[in-house]
Order: structure tokens, then C-alpha cells, then sequence
């Protein structure tokens, strides 16, 4: 072999990418269900729901129609794109030219062409942390650090200007800004939202501001679009969005970001050479989701929040867990630090879990419920569970942590 020419089958920087820990949870749940097995999955954020009928009876009708047949502009369609702009306005009030929206294939692509375009290598984004899975792997894609600032329960998972003042260096290009939260279920009041994003402004900051469950909210907490409420960013702002939660059309594939026009399209070509156009029927799906009424996640909202009070409830029963009631989204994060270094019976004998996934992994293997470890999102000590499983299934899974989780010594 050539003097200089690595041997390695993977290059370097994909094999630092960690799998994704909730779609991995989500995936050997659904086998062991395959394999016959009872298995309970609070792993996934996906809505247990039927996407609504009048969105799939227009992909139905799209489908019939030759000129989807065919490629169409990789940024979106043209219409998609004027009726995101309207809905973002109507819904944020937050006003975009269609120049300014690219349509991508699921948010994660959102996510992925919004680093990849703004950062080159070594520039740092300070991430609240618990965060999403994907963010950190995205940003190290395209070459950024992420900085991690935590904010526990004890301060609602919310992080302050000064936590975020104390991370900024001189590398420091963009803040990263979700609420409602994944995986935290946390949402930022406006006034905290206001101080958040002038301090960013201030600092000269882009903010790349996650809103995908800007309609799930609860207890009368308002959701506040940050590019809305600081005018100041200016233009140094990128919202991401999409109709997987509020409609629950995960399987669909159609997220959004919304920025500069220079920002959208350079963040085009970058999509016109990765995936092109996003399929023409998942758009126009999309097209009446974004146009139609939000009827359909004003129902989900009563069955969410309805499950949102049980978890809690059934959680908060278990000695070592503290489970704080979370306001958006459809997760709770419970604090499971006091059941580390307990020891549970097994049939094969004692085990004293030290991490969260430890616990996660001998909860999924003793009593087949399946929970996403607090190491996916940030430190140990914390696991996510989503309620937007079926009431029935909740109950049950529900009661078999309190069963197994009562016993730990």
C-alpha cells in the first residue's frame, strides 16, 4: 500500500457519528413486538394517531397526476413553499418570502443543511442540554463543535443568559433554541424566550430555533417563536419546522427551514446534490396539512394531555423517581438518579444498575418496556419516555415500572 493511504473501510468522520438512540430503541422494541414478544415502546415521539383523512386523500389524488411523476424544483414545490410561508405567519406571526423556505425530506434534513451551511470547522453552537439526539451529530458533520450547557429539573430543564454567557467563546457562532423541548418537554416562557434571544442578538449570534412543537403545548403555556419576539436578530435567524408531530405524518418525510434567502440557497444546492427534490407526493400531502385547519391536533392535544397527567402521575408513584410535569411537546424526562446503585432481583441474580443505561437496558430485558437512557440527550441519571402511545398501552407500561422499579433495595 501507498506511503499515506489510510486502509480504514469507514472514513473517520461517519464513524464518529453515534446511532440514533431513540431510533434505536424504537427499532429493537418493534423487533421483539415482531418476535411475539409484549413489548411496550415509550422510546419514539410519534403520534399513535392516523394521519388525518383529508391530507391523505390528497396525496391520493397527487398520485394520480403525471406531472408529480416527474422531478420538480429541489428546493419545493412552489406552492408548499408559499403556504409555509403563510402558515408560519399565520402560526408565529413571523413573516417569510417563499424565496426564503426550503422544503427538505423530514426535519432532520432541516437540521443537517442548516449546520451544514453556517458552520465551517471549528466554529462551536452551544446546544441547551438535554438536547435531541441528531443535533450533535449534525453539527460534528458539518465540522462544528457543540457546547453543551445543562439545565436539571431543579431549573425546569430551562436554561439562563447566564449559563449561556459562561459557554460563549470566541469561536462561538450559533445558539441553538428549542421550545417546546425534545426530549424535556420543556417551553420557555416569552419573557425568557425575549431575554434568551436579545442576549443573543447582542452577542451577534445566528439562533437556529427547532419549532416543530410549536402547537403542543398545555396548561395554558404559550408557544413563542423567538425570530418573532426579537426582531433584533435581524437576519441571523433559521427556523425549523415540519408536519411529522403536529399532524402525525412521521412516516411522511417533510420538514422546512426557513432563513435569509442567501442562507436558503445555499442550503439548496446543498439538498440539489444530496437527495434533490423531496418526493411530490409527501409535498403536496403536506400542502393540505400547512393549508387546512388545525383541527386534527387540537383532538390529538386532549388525548396527549390526558396521558401527559397518568405518566406523571404513575411516574412521581415510584420511590427514586422524580418526574416534573412537562408543559409542550409529548415527552416527560424523569429523574432516576436515586434509583442508580440500587439493586434489583433477576433471574439471574442481583443487578445493581450505575448508569441510566444500565437501568434502561435491565427495565427493557426484565419487563420488556422500552425507555430512552438520559446518555442519549446528555448526562446520565435521566430517561425519556414519550406518552404518545395508546392510553391502554401506556397504563400497562406504566405499570410494570412501577412493579419493577418498587422492588429496587
Amino acid at each position: 500500500m501507498s506511503a499515506g493511504i489510510s486502509d480504514a473501510r469507514i472514513s473517520q468522520r461517519i464513524s464518529a457519528i453515534a446511532e440514533s438512540a431513540t431510533l434505536a430503541v424504537d427499532a429493537k422494541a418493534k423487533a421483539l413486538k415482531a418476535a411475539g414478544r409484549p413489548v411496550i415502546g415509550f422510546g419514539a415521539g410519534e403520534p399513535d394517531f392516523p394521519t388525518p383523512g383529508y391530507i391523505v386523500d390528497a396525496a391520493i389524488e397527487a398520485a394520480s397526476q403525471p406531472k408529480y411523476h416527474r422531478y420538480s424544483p429541489a428546493g419545493g414545490l412552489p406552492e408548499l413553499k408559499k403556504a409555509i410561508a403563510e402558515k408560519t405567519f399565520r402560526d408565529s406571526g413571523y413573516r417569510a418570502d417563499p424565496s426564503q423556505v426550503l422544503v427538505t425530506n423530514g426535519g432532520k434534513q432541516a437540521v443537517y443543511n442548516t449546520f451544514a451551511t453556517l458552520l465551517d470547522p471549528g466554529d462551536e453552537v452551544i446546544v441547551p442540554t438535554p438536547f435531541w439526539t441528531t443535533y450533535p451529530e449534525a453539527i460534528r458533520l458539518a465540522g462544528g463543535v457543540p457546547v453543551e450547557v445543562f439545565a436539571g429539573p431543579e431549573q425546569g430543564y430551562l436554561v439562563t443568559v447566564d449559563q449561556l454567557e459562561a459557554a460563549v467563546t470566541d469561536r462561538t457562532k450559533i445558539l441553538l433554541f428549542v421550545s417546546p423541548s425534545n426530549p424535556t418537554g420543556a417551553v420557555y416562557s416569552p419573557e425568557q424566550v425575549a431575554e434568551i434571544g436579545q442576549w443573543a442578538a447582542a452577542k451577534g449570534l445566528w439562533v437556529v430555533t427547532d419549532e416543530i412543537y410549536e402547537h403542543l403545548t398545555y396548561d395554558g403555556v404559550p408557544f413563542t417563536s423567538i425570530a418573532t419576539a426579537v426582531p433584533e436578530l435581524g437576519d441571523k435567524v433559521v427556523i425549523l419546522n415540519g408536519v411529522a408531530k403536529t399532524y402525525a405524518m412521521t412516516g411522511w418525510r417533510v420538514g422546512w427551514m426557513i432563513g435569509p434567502a442567501d442562507v436558503i440557497k445555499a442550503a439548496t444546492n446543498l439538498q440539489s446534490h444530496a437527495t434533490s427534490n423531496v418526493s411530490n407526493i409527501p409535498q403536496i400531502a403536506a400542502l393540505a396539512a400547512v393549508s387546512g385547519p388545525l383541527t386534527a391536533v387540537d383532538e390529538m392535544k386532549v388525548a396527549f394531555d390526558r396521558r401527559r397527567k397518568a405518566i406523571v402521575a404513575g411516574l412521581n408513584a415510584i420511590d427514586g423517581v422524580e418526574c416534573p410535569t412537562p408543559t409542550g411537546a409529548f415527552y416527560v424526562y424523569a429523574d432516576v438518579r436515586g434509583l442508580l446503585g440500587k439493586e434489583f432481583e433477576t433471574a439471574n441474580g442481583p443487578v445493581r444498575p450505575e448508569t441510566s443505561a444500565e437501568l434502561a437496558s435491565l427495565i427493557l430485558d426484565e419487563v420488556e418496556v422500552a425507555i430512552v437512557p438520559g446518555e442519549a440527550f446528555g448526562p446520565s441519571g435521566y430517561v425519556r419516555l414519550s406518552y404518545a402511545l395508546g392510553d391502554d398501552d401506556l397504563a400497562e407500561g406504566v405499570r410494570r415500572l412501577q412493579d419493577f422499579l418498587g422492588k429496587a433495595k
